[in-house]
């Protein structure tokens, strides 16, 4: 049996000791396919009324019980970053693309609740393109568990090992979704929201960098955006919610951006599109139900 890998933190993991993790080389993914047991846990972890009123500043997304169900992991995406740049997991995280979130909220979390979370590198499946991989997260108050979540990365590239025949749920029809609003992304505010996530990538601060790695400019990071469609949206009032995310490429700082939903019998579907783009930059299903698994 593979030994777990654990590390323990008192306080939110530090931006500067990840990124400094990120610079060192990576094994690579071994033949066997196989992955570490790396677990991060984070114990006393307060629902700080100045994060959740932070978060609610940059996206305008609130909650009127407790806490919204994309919060703890913007405040839980620290755990992440720390788990992709351990020392043991072999692949570097500046490859590594968030394409897929699922968010599940099993019960009220409360502001100024102290939780403990833990983040742990799940199941992953190879492909012909690349590998997908898994982060598993719970959040937990006492005994009873509040929140999880599946968050899955890319790696694009040819790997050695056994091909999954499992086919990922693909992202909604749009087709007929009717238009909620069009608005205009803030023009910054990627240091503000890097504060809450640990996440500091350049590509979420700087032009330069951005069209470095390609993009025609600097944009905002996916849970913010993810933020700011809820927050325009009429979602499920229940105590239970899953929320299901597909991330479909970047939208960019001052762009112009149309967001439109469905909703029916399941919940709410949605996506956000560039203006003038007919490819969907971001799209998601809102249900009140507890989905844990696909």
């Amino acid at each position: 049996m593979t030994t777990e890998i654990a590390e323990h933190h008192r306080k939110p993991p530090s931006a500067l000791v990840f990124m400094t993790r990120a610079f060192l080389p990576s094994a690579g993914l071994p033949r066997d396919g196989g992955l570490p047991r790396i677990v991060q846990y984070w114990a006393g972890l307060r629902i700080d009324a100045g994060r959740v009123a932070a978060c609610e500043r940059a996206t305008g997304l609130g909650s009127v019980d407790g806490v919204s169900i994309l919060f703890p992991h913007v405040l839980g995406f620290r755990l992440q970053m720390a788990a992709l740049t351990h020392p043991a997991f072999p692949l570097p995280i500046w490859n590594a693309l968030q394409v897929r979130n699922r968010l599940v909220r099993l019960r009220h979390i409360d502001l100024e609740d102290t939780c403990d979370l833990e983040t742990r590198v799940g199941g992953h499946r190879l492909s012909e393109k690349g590998v997908e991989i898994d982060l598993v997260s719970r959040l937990s108050h006492g005994s009873r568990s509040c929140w999880e979540s599946v968050v899955t990365y890319f790696y694009r590239g040819h790997f050695e090992g056994e091909r999954s025949e499992r086919i990922a749920a693909s992202a909604p029809d749009l087709s007929a979704a009717s238009i909620v609003d069009r608005f205009r992304m803030p023009k910054g505010g990627g240091w503000a929201f890097g504060r809450l996530t640990g996440d500091y990538n350049g590509i979420h601060n700087w032009n330069w960098y951005a069209r470095r790695l390609g993009f025609p400019g600097a944009f905002s990071h996916p849970q913010r955006v993810a933020g700011m469609c809820l927050a325009r949206l009429q979602g499920p009032r229940s105590e239970v919610q899953t929320l299901d995310l597909w991330l479909k490429g970047p939208v960019f700082y001052g762009a112009d951006v149309i967001l439109s939903a469905i909703r029916d019998d399941r919940g709410l579907t949605f996506g956000l599109a560039l203006e003038g783009d007919e490819r969907t930059a971001i799209a998601g299903e809102w249900r009140a139900t507890a989905e844990l698994g696909d």
